[in-house]
């Protein structure tokens, strides 16, 4: 049976034996939750539901490229970011892939699904999972795609830009395609946030991925989109599935989620806050904590064993990344929430630490 490998599910059990609901730390989503203006705008957008979407999403197009200062010929729009994942897949036909481990696991699904051969670059937990200069001599002249998540998924590592030049470099060496997929990067502070969009022009061997699920708060209405100045892959891409797989929708939410600025500030000050928070509190419970540059917390925690299940029963869903390539047990990933949400877990996490150590006496 189909196992079902992320974070977000909340459907499997709607409430705890208690009958408490269960607060979500398992998905990363912005904390202050779906904008004001994204709501109007899908409900405006009801009436006209009777049509066909636009399988070009040209005015959502338009907007999105005035926003990011890229041509608009240069953006592909999907039903999520992970829609946009198996389309490429499916339009580039890769043989074989370089892959970071660990990962977010659909950039695997999606090339298996066409036959690729992956290939797991191992971070080392000595250096805290981060990509180190030794990646580009990994680029073989065989392999005709690499994936770097930026910051990583799960670890909240950023590479350097100076690494990305040098593999996107090799990449146009042995005619290989490089997909970085930036749609964390809205969390990172500005100090050390930066976008490759800015190669697009120079490199149609390059591919940057995007969502508005995580900054915006809509994994539900699934809306995400990539970058490229490679028009034959566009045009591969369109090829690849479905010519409506953006609701009409999904198209008004994105618009209007393009002028939450506020919103988008206000994110990123309760982001900055709380993750510090987190950080600080988990250190204290003796957890080692790494990376965690964007909306989202990756920690390692030898005791107890069975923190997820322990949480679970308190009503707090975490994700254990134990079934991520190159990690095991203790590892774990929590989303960054409102200062009370975020007390209400590490006081959890407490518990089960103290009800543990009292079975262990026992």
């Amino acid at each position: 049976m189909y196992a079902y490998q992320h974070g977000g599910d909340i459907y499997t059990e709607k409430c705890t034996a208690q009958g408490k609901e269960f607060v979500d730390f398992s998905a990363n989503i912005n904390p202050l939750g779906l904008p004001a203006g994204v709501k109007q705008a899908v409900k405006d957008a009801i009436k006209n539901c009777v049509n066909y979407p636009d399988p070009f999403c040209r005015d959502l197009r338009a907007a999105t490229a005035q926003y990011l200062q890229v041509p608009e010929e240069y953006l592909f729009f999907g039903n999520g970011a992970a829609d946009v994942l198996f389309r490429l897949a499916l339009a580039v036909k890769p043989k074989r892939a370089l892959l970071l481990a660990p990962t977010f696991a659909d950039y695997e699904k999606a090339l298996r699904s066409v036959g690729c051969i992956c290939k797991d670059y191992d971070l080392q937990e000595d250096v805290d999972f981060t990509v180190t200069k030794n990646i580009v001599g990994k680029v073989s002249a065989r392999m005709d795609f690499v994936v770097v998540c930026n910051p990583n998924n799960p670890t909240g590592q950023l590479t350097s830009r100076q690494y990305l030049e040098r593999i996107l470099l090799k990449c146009r060496m042995i005619g290989a395609k490089l997909l970085v997929d930036e749609c964390f990067m809205d969390f990172v502070d500005e100090d050390k946030a930066f976008s490759m969009r800015d190669l697009l022009a120079e490199y149609p061997e390059l591919i940057i991925l995007k969502a508005f699920t995580k900054t915006f708060a809509m994994p539900g209405i699934r809306l995400g989109y990539c970058m490229t100045s490679d028009m034959e892959l566009h045009n591969a891409l369109h090829q690849s599935g479905q010519d409506w797989s953006v609701s009409v929708l999904a198209q008004a939410a994105g618009i209007a989620a393009l002028k939450e600025q506020d919103y988008l500030s206000e994110s990123f000050r309760l982001i900055r806050e709380e993750r510090q928070y987190l950080i600080s509190e988990l250190k204290a419970l003796g957890a080692k904590v790494y990376g965690s540059e964007a909306n989202y917390i990756f920690f390692f925690l030898s005791e107890p064993v069975d923190l997820q299940a322990r949480l679970r029963e308190q009503g707090y869903l975490i994700r254990s990344c134990a079934n991520y390539h190159n990690l095991g047990s203790g590892y774990y990933r929590i989303a960054v929430k409102t200062r009370t949400l975020n007390k209400g877990l590490i006081k959890a996490i407490k518990e089960a630490r103290k009800n543990a150590s009292i079975i262990s006496i026992d």
